[in-house]
């Protein structure tokens, strides 16, 4: 049965709802959680959260529920996770495999037509991940 999730009103509900979505592994609620969440309050709602294991379930809840349905959202939260406290501390600590994924995420958008980015914001926002 999937996570029942809400819209966080602060980092200490983002914070929990993120932590049980981590630990059952719910890519489905992750991606609720993400649809419901406006991108740019998420370095506010990550306060100094930000780890591996919680990006890497963004990247894949992004992936497989969100980047089809609506890329420019997928493409939104991507910018707004490379401004969160820790970003570049967590990306550095990403494994090769890691890195893959967050790598399909960005092709998938490569391949999928917004208004909310263009090809070359996404060039950028690539180097950002250092893909």
């Amino acid at each position: 049965e999937k996570l029942r999730v809400w819209e966080p009103t602060n980092a200490y509900d983002f914070g929990q709802i993120v932590n049980a979505v981590n630990a059952n592994k719910d890519k489905a609620a992750c991606a609720d959680l993400l649809t419901i969440t406006e991108p740019k309050t998420l370095p506010v709602l990550l306060s100094n959260k930000l780890e591996g294991e919680i990006l890497l379930i963004f990247i894949q809840s992004l992936e497989h529920y969100v980047a089809r349905k609506d890329p420019g959202l997928a493409y939104q939260h991507l910018f707004y996770l490379s401004k969160a406290e820790r970003f570049k501390v967590v990306l550095a600590l990403l494994s090769k495999n890691e890195k893959e994924e967050v790598q399909q995420l960005f092709d998938l958008l490569s391949e999928s037509q917004s208004d909310q980015y263009a090809l070359e914001d996404l060039e950028s926002l690539k180097k950002v991940y250092e893909l």
